[in-house]
């Protein structure tokens, strides 16, 4: 049974980090070591990141805060919340952005409505309450509340892809399924100032976003599917456990990104490749830059050079997760569907087939784990610049100026 995406869209938070300004305050941080400065202007300057969107909006200037948890704009000092504090703003503003994802997925389907999700998957692994975010979609869809709903819950970057893979099981087991796949999650609730490495990297590399996905077998005449669900793998590496991580702590969660992590993607991606394209004759022993599209987790710049030289592909097909990066930065597990759908989005080639264009994704998190799937592009939706979040928890359809942050 053949299963396809039919809708895939994303939403951002107003507030946007520039990346030179947020470095300047990180960099200005008291108690930090001469190294440690160093390490900030290296680490924000090499990410290959111009902006990224936070939740947390007293992280500008223009919002003074009589109170402040985050940042004192007044004194320009980073503060120091507790795990509590950050995950009560993760259960308010997350809200938010699951239901606004799966309101513009949903919107973007016509031929499916409310009452035709039969399957709910949300997806975060930076905060936690419950009732959770699949209850409160639930209530603000006005979906069917006997649906059947699953968390997927701090897995890490690579955990848009056992949600979707999910979805397909469901729908190879009931025709009739229709799944509402959601990634939400909030990076930026977990910066901090430090001397750590792995610290610094995160406080340079993370933001805060989510993506949404309807999933179906059902058959539409009067619209086309945008991605057919062809295969999904999982490889972990023989190393690398203690090398990403991502640990919960008395003043946020703590990343544990080490710096050995492109090597040790750069040693290991192909035999991760290998049982997913083997899966097709066509694909294997083919050339890797033959696979037109490439949707890959830009975990980091170095980690997308490291897979751009090992697989040999061009800078074309880096370029959706390049501009992910640089436009977005790392939102974690729903980072890989901002890339997929500016994938969607990208024209047909000339002289692509009617089979479609086949799509390689790959996503790495904690363990370290590559997840991969393969893909074929049927069409690409029509709308446009992906909008930042503007609504309450009910989705308020009105635009939002975005305000820059730290600045």
């Amino acid at each position: 049974m053949t299963v396809y995406l039919r809708s895939l869209e994303t939403a951002v938070p107003p507030t946007v980090l520039i990346q030179t300004e947020a470095r300047d305050v990180f960099a200005a941080q008291p108690g930090l070591t001469r190294l440690g400065t160093r390490l900030v202007s290296t680490c924000f300057d090499s990410a290959a990141i111009d902006t990224r969107h936070t939740a947390v909006e007293e992280m500008t200037r223009d919002n003074q805060t009589e109170n402040p948890r985050f940042f004192d704009a007044g004194a320009g000092l980073l503060l120091s919340p507790s795990t509590k504090v950050r995950n009560d703003i993760f259960a308010i503003e997350a809200t938010k952005l699951f239901i606004e994802a799966a309101e513009k997925a949903l919107d973007a389907c016509p031929g499916i409505t409310s009452h035709d999700i039969t399957h709910l998957v949300t997806v975060s692994c930076t905060g936690f309450f419950n009732p959770g975010p699949d209850y409160k979609i639930v209530r603000a869809l006005g979906l069917n509340p006997a649906v059947q709903r699953y968390h997927l819950g701090f897995m890490g970057c690579y955990a848009a892809f056992p949600a979707l893979r999910a979805a397909k099981s469901f729908c190879e087991a009931d025709p009739d399924a229709v799944v509402l796949v959601v990634c939400a999650e909030l990076c930026s609730l977990h910066v901090r100032t430090s001397n750590d490495p792995d610290t610094i990297m995160g406080s340079a590399l993370f933001a805060d976003g989510a993506a949404a996905a309807i999933v179906t077998a059902r058959q539409d005449p009067d619209e086309r599917a945008l991605l057919q669900l062809d295969h999904f793998e999982t490889v972990l590496t023989p190393v690398g456990e203690e090398s990403m991580a991502w640990n919960i702590g008395d003043e946020g969660f703590e990343m544990v990104l080490g710096n050995y992590v492109p090597h040790i993607i750069d040693d290991h991606i192909i035999g991760a490749l290998e049982p997913l394209l083997s899966r097709e004759d066509a694909l294997r022993g083919l050339p890797y830059r033959d696979i037109r599209h490439w949707a890959i987790h830009p975990g980091g710049r170095s980690i997308l050079d490291k897979v751009q030289s090992r697989l040999d592909l061009s800078d074309e097909q880096l370029v959706p997760a390049r501009e992910t990066l640089r436009d977005y930065g790392n939102m974690s597990s729903a980072t890989v569907l901002f890339v997929l759908r500016h994938i969607l989005d990208l024209p047909t080639a000339d002289g692509a087939d009617d089979g479609g264009e086949r799509i390689c994704s790959m996503a790495f998190g904690p363990g370290l784990t590559v997840e991969t799937a393969l893909f074929t592009k049927l069409g690409s939706p029509l709308r446009d610049e992906p909008q930042a979040w503007t609504g309450d928890a009910a989705g308020d359809s009105e635009s939002a100026q975005p305000e820059s942050a730290l600045a």
